[in-house]
């Protein structure tokens, strides 16, 4: 696994054969963005969503299927309610202006996460975003929300135990395909490359098992700022490692 942090952009889109299928973003950086300029933090949010829109259309164009992002963690909880607040606002206000967009370009969308601690009218548009575009096959967005991955794991090992007591598979048959099957992103293919943005150096509890063995790019850019260059950065980066999966090579 090689981690590589980078602050150069480049412009060159790289071959569409060393593409990653899958690709994973912690998008970080919006407080920090707001900050600089004197802004609240609720600037950073909606600049940051500014920043997804270009991101879903330079990875579509690009010729990326998947694309995995980071949007609120299970330990954002511990935010303070106006925060929290502002940020289930901008989720609402983006599903209205954009699902109709998204639905059009053939896009289906994905929620994962412990989303029982969301409100209930924003329950019913996920329920309903989902529904409306599960039949759409050429780009998969997922959105991890109240996600943590930790939670996620111990929820798929308490399943798995059900499963053993009722008597429905033995111990033998646990493998590592079915605790995946079990895990919210069931169905979904392993990340190939995950970019963190705005500096830090860490996965803060995001796709762990799904994890094992993917490429990690950590780019010093603020998330709001984040456009095709630091991509196509990350791309290119992606396109010149030799993936092993844990063998010697050649």
């Amino acid at each position: 696994m090689k981690i590589v942090n980078v602050s150069m952009p480049e412009s060159r889109i790289p071959n569409p054969e060393s593409l990653p299928t899958h690709l994973a973003i912690i998008m970080d950086g919006n407080g920090r963005w707001a900050k600089a300029r004197g802004l609240p933090r609720t600037a950073g949010h909606k600049k940051g969503a500014d920043a997804l829109r270009r991101t879903l259309d330079n990875c579509s164009k690009a010729g990326i299927n998947y694309l995995t992002v980071y949007a609120f963690s299970s330990e954002n909880w511990k935010r303070s309610n106006d925060e929290i607040s502002d940020l289930m606002q901008l989720l609402q206000h983006y599903l209205h202006q954009d699902l109709e967009t998204l639905h059009e370009k053939n896009t289906k969308l994905r929620f994962i996460g412990d989303l029982s601690k969301l409100d209930t009218e924003i329950c019913k548009q996920l329920e309903f975003a989902t529904d409306l575009t599960k039949n759409n096959t050429k780009f998969h967005l997922t959105v991890a929300l109240s996600y943590g991955s930790r939670q996620e794991i111990v929820q798929a090992a308490q399943e798995i135990t059900r499963q053993a007591i009722a008597g429905k598979i033995s111990p033998e048959q646990i493998t590592e395909e079915l605790f995946s099957a079990n895990l919210y992103t069931q169905g979904l293919p392993e990340p190939d490359l995950l970019i963190r943005t705005g500096g830090e150096k860490r996965l803060s509890n995001f796709l762990l098992w799904q994890s094992a063995y993917t490429e990690f790019y950590f780019s010093d850019t603020l998330w709001p700022d984040f456009d095709v260059s630091d991509l196509n950065a990350a791309l290119n980066d992606f396109s010149k490692r030799e993936r092993r999966y844990g063998t010697s090579g050649t």
